[in-house]
């Protein structure tokens, strides 16, 4: 859950004017319980928040980050489409990109599986997103902290295009065109003479890198981009707008990878 979101939730609430037990009843649940959500001692679910920014006229993201108002509505008689007026909006984490050690991060993924048949473009993309958005649920910090922004077939890092460039123009890696099966793929070789240099990782975040390698190194594109389509951050966003840290706190099942404590 994003942080104090809560609080939100409840002036959400008394600036339209609705009581605890309205509330509640659109909830499915008891007011005790929909009291203990108000008082930040019951979590979410992520069908519970779909239903209050609904019920507040919000996008799903914006509820869920703790945005109160960032879009305000106004409908006026005759028009078929409501006009929208921008206000302050409210961001819990602004991600911080940090290029060397995405390049960093790439470059050693491709050390230890960039040979492999399935290990294309799309899988890179996902494999990246996955290692920085499980990191920040497990850990609450940014291990590359990249922007990552929501195509079709998945999470896209934003920075991959002008790192890569950088590589390729550095000599550090070779791009070739492949097939997998009867798919065309785009693959990333490194130069085995060029030194490796992960001196802006820590042990962590090595283990981490190794630990999600482990579990997604033998996906196929098919797979791991369905597997980026059911997790909360691609789910919530936009087309073509940036994934939010803070919706790892809403993940469902398949896709949330920290052991949460029972409420």
């Amino acid at each position: 859950m994003a942080k104090e979101l809560h609080k939100k939730l409840k002036s959400l609430r008394e600036k339209s004017h609705f009581s605890q037990g309205y509330i509640a009843n659109k909830l499915n649940i008891s007011r005790p319980t929909y009291i203990q959500i108000e008082s930040g001692e019951r979590e979410l679910t992520i069908s519970e928040a779909g239903t209050l920014a609904k019920i507040f006229d919000m996008s799903l993201a914006d509820f869920i980050v703790g945005k109160e108002s960032a879009k305000l509505v106004v409908r006026i008689k005759g028009k078929k489409e409501p006009v929208r007026i921008n206000t302050s909006e409210i961001r819990i984490n602004i991600p911080q990109e940090k290029a060397n050690k995405f390049e960093q991060v790439l470059l050693y993924i491709l050390a230890k599986i960039g040979g492999k048949p399935n290990i294309g473009q799309t899988v890179l993309y996902k494999l990246l997103y996955f290692i920085d958005f499980d990191y920040y649920e497990k850990f609450e910090e940014q291990l590359i902290g990249a922007k990552y922004m929501k195509n079709t077939h998945g999470p896209t890092p934003i920075m991959f295009a002008k790192i890569i460039d950088r590589l390729e123009k550095g000599q550090k890696v070779e791009k070739v065109k492949s097939k997998f099966y009867k798919y065309e793929q785009t693959k990333y070789l490194v130069n085995p003479d060029k030194p490796l240099d992960l001196s802006a990782l820590s042990a962590q975040e090595l283990a981490h890198i190794d630990w999600e390698i482990a579990r997604l190194g033998d996906m196929t594109a098919t797979q791991i981009s369905a597997l980026s389509h059911i997790d909360t951050p691609w789910v919530a966003a936009g087309d073509r707008e940036s994934l939010e840290y803070e919706h790892v706190f809403y993940r469902p099942e398949e896709t949330s990878i920290r052991q949460y404590e029972e409420l």
